[in-house]
């Protein structure tokens, strides 16, 4: 049986796949990758199903072993990795020989890397997924991040590895957006038009509070015309939430899975890998877009992602 040995877990690691869907009635919010596009892609080039189990790494890497070797590539954001002290590519597929040591350190770019392994990292699955939901402590490696001394199995591999990566104009057509595309929320029609045009002209940053059940943002407040209170509703994955205080969150993928604060927008779809590489600080804006533009960019998205010319 493979392993891989977690020598340092960095900053904050979990096992993640693509969450689990259809339970929110149940109160439980999918988890999953917050970059899924990034760990489809990683899967794909180690010959895995797309939805295989990785690790999620955030912010800052760790170090891992392979006793028996593997075969490994690294997705989303450069972590500045080196297999054995020689540098490991981002967005390609490679061996790590029995006994080599990867090592990850701070972030150069984005948010997260995701480590994905042939044979995919095996666990216990929890409602049907190996997702780590971390407010519940279920699902993943022990329903927690990983910690140092950790060890993980692989699952059955062929230990075959393809020389693949990812195409050039595949790479340029994912990279994460600071300009994040949104359709009207439900409750759109509460606020005023002035207060629409300076949520939609204005720059928020990313709180340092920001996590994986929501990014916080900072900037222009967005006061609510009305002085109703809004009855607890259910709440979609990248729906702007408007608190008291007016400063917005973007629902993530821990999210509470009810909520009684009005949406003034939702994130779309194909926008969503891209709230996964938001880092403390980082500047984005909104552009309002139809949800005809919604569908389409989606679509665009997944076309790619399944295309021959994803890989080569």
């Amino acid at each position: 049986m493979d392993v891989i040995l977690v020598r340092e877990p960095g900053l904050f690691t979990t096992v993640q796949d693509l969450g689990r869907q259809g339970f929110g009635p149940m109160g439980v919010s999918p988890s999953g990758a917050a970059d899924a596009v990034s760990l489809r892609v990683g899967n794909r080039l180690v010959g895995n199903a797309e939805g295989a189990a990785g690790l999620e790494m955030t912010l800052l890497g760790g170090t891992f072993a392979f006793p028996d070797g593997a075969v490994l590539a690294l997705a989303g954001s450069d972590f500045g990795a080196t297999l054995d002290a020689k540098s490991a590519q981002l967005w390609t597929a490679f061996e790590a020989k029995p006994g080599q040591t990867l090592k990850l350190g701070p972030t150069q770019t984005g948010a997260r890397c995701y480590l994905c392994v042939q044979g995919g990292i095996q666990v216990k699955a929890f409602l049907g997924s190996a997702s780590t939901h971390i407010l519940s402590g279920l699902g993943g490696f022990q329903g927690r991040a990983l910690r140092k001394g950790d060890v993980l199995t692989i699952g059955a591999t062929s230990r075959s590895a393809r020389e693949r990566r990812l195409s050039a104009r595949a790479l340029k057509e994912m990279q994460p957006r600071k300009v994040l595309r949104v359709t009207p929320g439900p409750q759109d029609d509460w606020f005023p038009e002035a207060t629409r045009r300076v949520f939609y002209e204005s720059a928020y940053r990313v709180a340092e509070e920001t996590n994986r059940m929501g990014i916080r943002l900072q900037g222009a407040s967005v006061a609510k015309a009305t002085e109703g209170e809004l009855t607890s509703e259910g709440v979609s994955l990248g729906a702007v939430q408007v608190p008291e205080g007016g400063l917005p969150i973007i629902l993530f993928v821990e999210q509470q899975t009810t909520g009684g604060y009005p949406k003034i927008a939702n994130v779309i779809s194909a926008d969503f890998h891209s709230l996964g590489q938001l880092r403390p600080r980082d500047e984005i804006r909104f552009e309002r877009v139809d949800f005809a533009t919604a569908r389409a960019s989606l679509i665009k998205q997944e076309n790619l992602l399944a295309s021959d010319d994803l890989l080569v």
